[in-house]
């Protein structure tokens, strides 16, 4: 069980620019995607501020957002990286089978990482993260870096906050549909 301290706002700039975006399909019609509440036991609270200040999660939480994209289940998680090396350690083992288990019933599973530091968003296909992951299982590197992403996957923020991610669950799309253009192919 894990606690939370209301001073580790980690992910609030990206999770704030994925729910805005999110709003903003929604309006349009485009897609209806839900934030996902990591559950809490409130421990200590403020009662002047009336806010938590310590908490304990009641259970793991599997990912930040799901949802349905044009008729498409989706789930992602959001991540933010200051370095140019994303840790796997942000990435839990339950994350990884419930995205697993999410894509074995046709839906689209990724994760949203944004390099603050170069203030570059990149979208991560499931099947890339698993070999990320696999490499990791099997001894290899335990993170991934900067230069090993493939550059058709990189996003540009929309009007400075909005996040373009139905771009890429389309190029994700049509990888699916047409395996040969596979990009873990050109290896």
């Amino acid at each position: 069980m894990g606690t939370w301290n209301s001073r580790g706002l980690r992910g609030s700039t990206l999770e704030e620019m994925v729910n805005r975006t999110n709003d903003w399909y929604l309006e349009r019609g485009l897609a209806l995607i839900q934030k996902i509440p990591t559950p809490i036991t409130p421990v200590k609270m403020d009662k002047e501020h009336r806010q938590i200040t310590l908490a304990y999660f009641d259970k793991r939480s599997t990912i930040d957002y799901i949802g349905a994209v044009q008729g498409i289940p989706v789930c992602f998680d959001a991540k933010e990286c200051v370095a140019e090396t994303f840790p796997l350690q942000n990435i839990h083992e339950h994350q990884v089978e419930f995205m697993r288990q999410f894509e074995r019933q046709d839906g689209i599973a990724f994760l949203l990482i944004y390099y603050t530091a170069k203030n570059k968003l990149y979208y991560m296909r499931f099947q890339e993260l698993l070999k990320f992951w696999d490499r990791a299982q099997n001894g290899g590197r335990k993170s991934i870096r900067f230069e090993e992403l493939d550059e058709e996957f990189f996003m540009d923020f929309y009007r400075g906050y909005y996040i373009p991610y139905l771009d890429a669950v389309n190029q994700d799309l049509e990888l699916r549909d047409n395996p040969d253009k596979d990009i873990d192919k050109k290896e």
